[in-house]
């Protein structure tokens, strides 16, 4: 079992508590499931799966958008306790924003892997 000191329990409760409501309401997209394999794909497969490329890069726009809408302002005066606890809630944003942007970033990749070699094999023909 872990034990938290009391101090450190006591200023995650803060935290949690002092959040601003939309701190948990922006929504992970769902990233397609599977991608048509570009050698054997058919030109409906191919345009089906940018449809669904696109999608995951407009949800992930607005969720981006969510997170970064969830930095804390910068209040005057603030305890020590505040001041730790904003800064945790800052890096958890950052941290999930760097994520959501490594996902998308890995996704638009493998689709540009994947509509190069289709491309390449339907140039032939």
């Amino acid at each position: 079992m872990i034990r938290i000191p009391r101090v450190r329990a006591s200023l995650l409760v803060l935290a949690l508590a002092a959040a601003p409501a939309s701190y948990a309401a922006c929504t992970y997209p769902h990233a397609p499931g599977s991608l048509p394999d570009g050698a054997t794909a058919t030109q409906e497969e191919m345009v089906a799966a940018q449809k669904e490329v696109k999608q995951f890069m407009s949800d992930m726009d607005s969720y981006l958008k969510c997170v970064d809408d969830e930095s804390p302002p910068s209040s005057g005066k603030m305890t020590d306790e505040q001041k730790k606890a904003q800064e945790a809630r800052e890096k958890v944003r950052v941290q999930k924003h760097n994520a959501a942007v490594g996902d998308e970033e890995a996704l638009r990749d493998r689709w540009h892997d994947i509509l190069t070699v289709y491309k390449e094999k339907h140039a032939a023909k």
